[in-house]
């Protein structure tokens, strides 16, 4: 029984593949990694964050990049700041400032959580970010 069970998951990991959504990584000072699908790691060095901490960066299911954000500002794949990008909620020194999640149902739509530092007067928010646009 064993083997088998180890024939069937040694089997069906041979045929998945990951999707690639976390493939991009911009975080810190400019700095960003990029984990490509060949299993090769690669420094990026054109990112525009300058973050103490939070921020969230989101690729599409072949591993191209879609957006990022520190929580204040929301930056595209150019690494220019999205039409309404600026402004959000999120705060530098929250330790999760934002989060990117597609919309349920959306090949489009996405929201971006923000949460405000140290109890702050903007606590948790929420915007809307529309890929077509």
């Amino acid at each position: 029984m064993k083997k088998k069970l180890f024939f069937l998951f040694v089997f069906f990991s041979t045929i998945a593949f990951s999707q690639q959504e976390a493939s991009n990584w911009y975080f810190g000072e400019n700095a960003g990694i990029k984990f490509n699908a060949n299993g090769t790691v690669a420094a990026l060095t054109n990112g525009q964050l300058v973050t103490n901490e939070g921020c969230a960066t989101l690729s599409d299911t072949s591993g191209n990049l879609l957006m990022y954000t520190d929580g204040i500002k929301v930056y595209n794949r150019n690494h220019q700041i999205m039409t309404n990008g600026n402004g959000l909620f999120g705060d530098v020194s929250s330790t999760q400032s934002a989060t990117i999640v597609q919309k349920p149902g959306s090949t489009n739509l996405y929201y971006i959580f923000t949460l405000d530092a140290f109890f702050g007067t903007d606590g948790f928010c929420y915007s809307i970010v529309d890929m077509n646009l």
